[in-house]
């Protein structure tokens, strides 16, 4: 399986694997399907250096997206500019495949070079098989919402898991020592 960042014609995919998702209420809160140009921006957005938006491709088929994986801004304000949140969505047929280990391993090995002291995850609480994969990446419960979503008639708990990555960084014009 190979990793690389996604481009513009992986959109298609990228959406189909996002729409997949809905019916089952694993994964997101959206009720209803979503456009590609519905997602223009958010793609666009992931294009930007810090903001990463990889896809999973088996070797002998780099235009076969399996699944894909995000860094995203969390909450927008400056002073979580060393905090992203992390998102892994992987084909039906791929589950169960290592698809979603291979994605979230390379988010995290990029978080050295984009000096990042945190990242975030948002799931679903009964959504075991998520919790599980980023529990086992070192993520650890930092929040829970109980039933903040409604989806099928019922109320829908969010668990937040969160991953101190390194310290933060020394200030601009820090004097070195040694």
């Amino acid at each position: 399986m190979q990793i690389r960042p996604a481009r513009r014609r992986d959109l298609k995919a990228i959406v189909r694997i996002y729409n997949a998702s809905i019916p089952d209420g694993l994964a997101t809160a959206d009720l209803e399907p979503v456009t590609e140009t519905e997602r223009l921006d958010w793609f666009k957005a992931h294009q930007k250096p810090g903001y990463p938006l990889l896809v999973a491709c088996p070797d002998d088929e780099p235009h076969t997206i399996l699944g894909w994986a995000t860094l995203s801004s969390f909450y927008g304000r400056p002073a979580y500019d060393g905090t992203r949140e992390v998102a892994v969505y992987v084909a039906p047929e791929a589950h169960r495949q290592g698809v979603g280990r291979t994605l979230l391993a390379a988010l995290l090995d990029r978080t050295p070079a984009l000096q990042l002291h945190s990242v975030l995850a948002y799931i679903f609480s009964h959504n075991r098989a998520s919790l599980h994969l980023f529990e086992q990446f070192g993520f650890e419960t930092w929040g829970q919402c109980p039933g903040v979503a409604r989806m099928h008639g019922q109320p829908i708990s969010l668990t937040i898991l969160g991953r101190t990555l390194t310290a933060t960084p020394p200030e601009a014009g820090a004097e070195k020592t040694g």
